[in-house]
């Protein structure tokens, strides 16, 4: 049975947390860190503030939506 995750990350040189999903952590953490997202690559290099491990991707995905709202995203700034 495939674990999802869904993390936080954020840049060390600007004012930016990035949320997202997946299935290898680190793997994806080194993707941000190098550049290969677009949608990060201005913000690189990256720290993982948060980590949550989940059965589904549903439930993932509702997560991640959750942490990307406003209330989600103050949540994320009160762990810094």
């Amino acid at each position: 049975m495939k674990t999802f995750f869904v993390y936080a990350l954020k840049s060390l040189s600007r004012n930016y947390i990035y949320v997202g999903l997946t299935n290898n952590p680190e793997r994806r953490l080194e993707e941000h860190n190098k550049g290969y997202n677009r949608t990060t690559k201005p913000y690189a290099p990256f720290v993982r503030i948060y980590l949550e491990e989940l059965k589904t991707r549903t439930e993932a995905r509702a997560r991640e939506k959750y942490l990307k709202s406003g209330i989600g995203k103050e949540y994320l700034k009160s762990l810094l």
